[in-house]
């Protein structure tokens, strides 16, 4: 069995905090994990930011409904959902992200979820696990599935390495010079390209 795992954003659709920070005019939430290594302490900061400025889930959520995918996004997870299995490893929320879901045609979807104040105020977040996207490839391996990650993040890393193959995927040039030892690809076709090469290693079942 193989198992493909992508991210989401950065990778599929533009980054919700991102389009979030243009609508608000927050320069401060343009920050993400290509910019800032430590999860909690990027979250703290966005959570303190929310509060200050007085906006909700419900917010966010407006944003994220007219956030659409990359530019030959679905049909990338079109033709890779007919080769084998995909799976989204974000850290993203179940609260914001299903839109972003039926607009890629449902893949199956791991990520996290939000705390929230009888008032909608995002108060805090749930990990679904520590190093939870390094965790799912290791899980996934330990059901004898071949697994190939890729990721445009710092937080992206721990699966990329997990994995049995993978890639840095639209990486900034900082993680690109830092992790050089990491393929890093630009387009949807170079990215179909590896992983059916990858597929072609670990089965011999495709022509490429």
């Amino acid at each position: 069995m193989h198992l493909i795992c992508l991210d989401l954003e950065g990778v599929l659709t533009p980054e919700i905090w991102i389009a979030f920070s243009e609508m608000t005019g927050i320069p401060e939430l343009r920050k993400t994990t290509r910019d800032e290594p430590d999860y909690d302490k990027l979250m703290r900061f966005r959570i303190e930011l929310l509060r200050k400025n007085g906006l909700k889930l419900t917010d966010i959520k407006k944003v994220v409904e007219g956030i659409e995918p990359f530019p030959g996004a679905v049909q990338f997870t079109a033709d890779l959902r007919k080769l084998t299995e995909l799976v989204i490893l974000s850290d993203t929320y179940e609260d914001f992200a299903r839109p972003l879901m039926a607009k890629l045609n449902y893949p199956t979807l791991f990520c996290n979820s939000l705390i929230t104040d009888s008032g909608g105020a995002i108060t805090g977040y749930r990990l679904r696990q520590e190093e939870g996207k390094k965790m799912a490839v290791r899980a996934f391996k330990s059901m004898n599935a071949q697994v190939f990650a890729a990721g445009d993040s710092f937080n992206d890393l721990g699966m990329i390495r997990e994995a049995d193959g993978g890639c840095l995927f639209r990486a900034p040039e900082a993680i690109r010079r830092q992790f050089g030892d990491i393929p890093c690809f630009d387009v949807y076709d170079d990215l179909l390209l590896q992983i059916k090469r990858f597929l072609q290693a670990t089965r011999g079942q495709l022509n490429v």
